[in-house]
């Protein structure tokens, strides 16, 4: 079976190159055209696929950006609640009720990825900070603080992220 087998193979080769030797002229152009044509169905494909794959990544950004919008605006509307409660916290500080919801919030604020800017001591940065009054800082046998330092908070502010939720309103030393 070998032998037939090389027998075939050696007369299909001879024909081959006598055919090929005298069809030659004629097989050329029909191949580089189909050649031309594979080529540019190639980069239609390959330029198709880009445009796949762009289209996709820019949905996933756009899903993400809508979700993170939200996630701030649900933020946004609970930050007055957080100042109540500061403010609770301020004139009941033994209160058990008003600690634990405190802490309450302050846990889903860092579960969120919300955290509280930081101000008193901190010099004054514009994108964090809206600084409402300008004072001399009192002298209490302590140096006194370099100018635009914030002194004191009047509200806190609060980020999500690295985007600003709300700058703290401070008042800072002159």
């Amino acid at each position: 079976m070998n032998e037939d087998k090389e027998v075939a193979v050696e007369s299909v080769s001879v024909e081959d190159a006598t055919t090929s030797e005298t069809v030659s002229g004629d097989i050329n152009p029909e191949l580089e055209s189909l050649n031309t044509k594979l080529a540019e169905m190639n980069d239609k494909y390959l330029r198709m696929a880009a445009e796949l794959e762009n289209t996709r990544r820019r949905a996933a950004l756009d899903a993400e950006s809508r979700a993170r919008n939200r996630a701030i605006s649900v933020a946004e509307k609970i930050l007055p609640v957080m100042d109540a409660v500061d403010a609770a916290l301020k004139l009941s500080p033994d209160d058990a009720g008003i600690k634990s919801m405190s802490m309450a919030l302050e846990s889903a604020f860092e579960q969120i990825g919300i955290t509280r800017i930081k101000s008193v001591g901190e010099p004054l940065n514009p994108a964090l900070h809206n600084a409402i009054q300008a004072i001399d800082a009192p002298c209490d046998g302590e140096s006194r603080p370099a100018p635009n330092t914030i002194i004191q908070e009047m509200q806190c502010g609060y980020m999500m992220g690295d985007t600003v939720l709300r700058t703290a309103m401070v008042v800072v030393c002159k």
